[in-house]
């Protein structure tokens, strides 16, 4: 059976060694009394309801998943997912860093993400129900009426309901333009919304006693295409005047996916037959508003494969300590042991640091963007705030792609370190990587948030935001360029930085020339700006090592980090060079191939 324990430790490092959250929010009048005492209780707890309140229903939920009744089309979750959500509740972390205006309690968004990472490793598809309604806060908290967010923002961030996005229809994927759902106006105010909403997380269930769905349709005089859809609050249960809970609205699950993992959580197909909603933000502007929630959703897709690779990799390196199988190639290592643990093998090693140094790194970038939503979102300075915001926007896309990219590698490099054991499911490891596999594809595909970051955020505005980024990497290259023994992290970063502006404009131009050329390279330059993101972070978490060190403290923990620093750096970020060559291929090897594809 697997194990879990929380990444205290790492995460304390990141936030008051590396980033210093509480000095960088000290500006911010919401986070301004925010201390390091508060961040690691609050941690603390949030590690142990994971560990010990959802983890150990993760297996339960893979084995048992999800039942619809198809006469009252009601879904039953797993066994212990109910009485674990109502204990979620009790504990008020659905409220962690919400608006105190709203039954909130105001901290910080990197203690959200930290408790989000433990409760993906712990359990990712029990953490979907409440996952979801953060996004569905966020749009209504920033888009929905004064009477929406009366309605439905305390009961959402108290928990005592959920909320989901509805967006994709059977026909058209990701391209939400060729979505047909329909909304008509009614004389008072409402609109009847008839369609059909497949693959929606957490659609239908029966944890809360109501779920608020924030669905996209059109208006009876939309234009066509994408700047035809209008966003509605369309809740399965009516919220009467008083706030409690009226009749049934039109909208009822009519069948759940089965799927490769994620059983637990019910991805639910919703018919919609004249439902009553109400119009969020503009006409026709819904998907400005649905982004709120996307852009979520997206940073929370990340921090899934972030939670799985974490867990993988802590049952797979418990696991090479104990099986033991051949000699080491060097000697015997095991004297009292008929074979050596397989933890002696240098590939093993590998496979083992691979998910690892991925933890690492993604963890690092997922607490960096939320300390940058928090200064979007609170800090006093404009000018603060629109840079927080626009790095975000760049790094948004990485977050969701790289680190679901690079959980597919690590998962399934565990699953290889238990050899045939990993391929059953009696150790869970299997679970680990089917239930990743779903992250690389939903919240639109790493290949779309490839063409998102490459053409909409770095060629859009000639890579004015990518030089930004750049100039933290060269101020940090400065910082330590004459350091020897920084040498082994600053040198890789600081050339590839150099590399990087030639790269994009070459691409660009290509681009400009053949907007193919960007499809045909999107995917290999995402990555190459996700290494140089990661090389960037492990340069300034060796950075802060390398001082401890040298000061005399003898934790064992600053030597890990650099050897884990190391191995990225010597095995996992030389991927770059291939890739930039495969990018500058160009589009003709892939596009002039009818007859291979005939």
């Amino acid at each position: 059976m697997p194990t879990y324990t929380p990444p205290l430790r790492d995460m304390q490092f990141l936030i008051h060694e590396v980033f210093h959250l509480a000095e960088e929010l000290k500006p911010c009048p919401r986070h301004a009394d925010i201390d390091a005492d508060t961040i690691n209780a609050v941690l603390e707890e949030g590690g142990k309801f994971a560990s010990e309140v959802t983890f150990p229903l993760n297996r339960v939920g893979d084995e048992q998943g999800c039942t619809l009744d198809a006469k009252t089309h009601e879904v039953t979750t797993p066994k212990g997912f109910k009485e674990a959500y109502a204990r979620f509740i009790e504990g008020g972390w659905p409220a962690l860093s919400c608006d105190p205006h709203f039954g909130g309690q105001g901290l910080p968004l990197v203690l959200n993400q930290c408790l989000y990472e433990m409760l993906n490793s712990a359990n990712q598809a029990w953490t979907m129900y409440p996952g979801l309604s953060h996004g569905a806060y966020a749009a209504l908290e920033t888009h929905g009426t004064e009477e929406q967010k009366r309605t439905y923002l305390p009961k959402l961030v108290s928990g005592e309901w959920t909320g989901t996005m509805c967006l994709t229809e059977p026909h058209c994927g990701t391209d939400l333009g060729l979505l047909r759902t329909k909304a008509e106006p009614q004389a008072d105010g409402t609109y009847r919304i008839t369609g059909t909403k497949i693959f929606i997380s957490a659609g239908e269930h029966d944890m809360t006693p109501n779920i608020i769905h924030l669905v996209l349709a059109r208006l009876p005089d939309a234009p066509q295409g994408s700047k035809g859809i209008s966003l509605f609050v369309v809740p399965k249960y009516m919220v009467n005047a008083d706030g409690s809970i009226g009749e049934r609205n039109g909208i009822h699950c009519a069948g759940l996916e089965h799927k490769m993992g994620i059983h637990g959580n019910a991805t639910a197909q919703l018919v919609l037959e004249g439902a009553v909603g109400t119009l969020v933000g503009e006409p026709n502007k819904g998907l400005p508003a649905m982004f709120v929630m996307m852009n979520a959703a997206r940073l929370g897709v990340g921090n899934q494969s972030l939670g799985l690779t974490e867990v993988a990799f802590q049952n797979a390196l418990a696991y090479a300590k104990d099986r033991i199988q051949m000699r080491s190639l060097s000697g015997v290592k095991a004297k009292d042991q008929p074979a050596d643990p397989i933890i002696v093998h240098p590939d093993v090693r590998k496979m083992l640091l691979t998910a690892k140094a991925y933890a690492e790194g993604g963890r690092a970038l997922a607490i960096y963007c939320t300390m940058l939503l928090d200064k979007e979102l609170y800090h006093p300075d404009e000018k603060v705030r629109a840079e927080s915001a626009e790095l975000v926007a760049l790094l948004t896309p990485i977050v969701k792609a790289f680190l679901t990219d690079n959980g597919h590698v690590a998962t399934n490099a565990c699953l290889q370190v238990f050899g045939g054991h990993g391929y059953i499911e009696e150790h869970g490891m299997s679970q680990f990587v089917r239930d990743n596999r779903i992250n690389m594809i939903y919240e639109g595909t790493n290949t779309v948030q490839s063409l998102d970051l490459l053409g909409r955020k770095v060629l859009s505005n000639n890579g004015a935001t990518l030089k930004k980024f750049g100039k933290l990497v060269a101020q940090l290259v400065e910082e330590e360029g004459v350091n020897e023994k920084m040498a082994e992290f600053i040198n890789p970063i600081a050339f590839l930085g150099d590399q990087m502006t030639k790269f994009t404009t070459e691409i660009g131009f290509k681009g400009y020339q053949n907007p193919d050329e960007v499809g045909a390279a999107a995917t290999d330059y995402l990555r190459v700006l996700g290494h140089l993101v990661f090389g960037y972070f492990f340069a300034r978490m060796a950075q802060v090592a390398l001082k401890e060190i040298e000061a005399g403290n003898t934790d064992p923990f600053y030597q890990a980090k650099l050897q884990t620093a190391r191995f990225y750096f010597a095995r996992l970020f030389p991927e770059t060079a291939t890739l930039m060559r495969t990018a500058r291929s160009g589009v003709k090897v892939l596009l002039d191939t009818d007859a291979a594809l005939a």
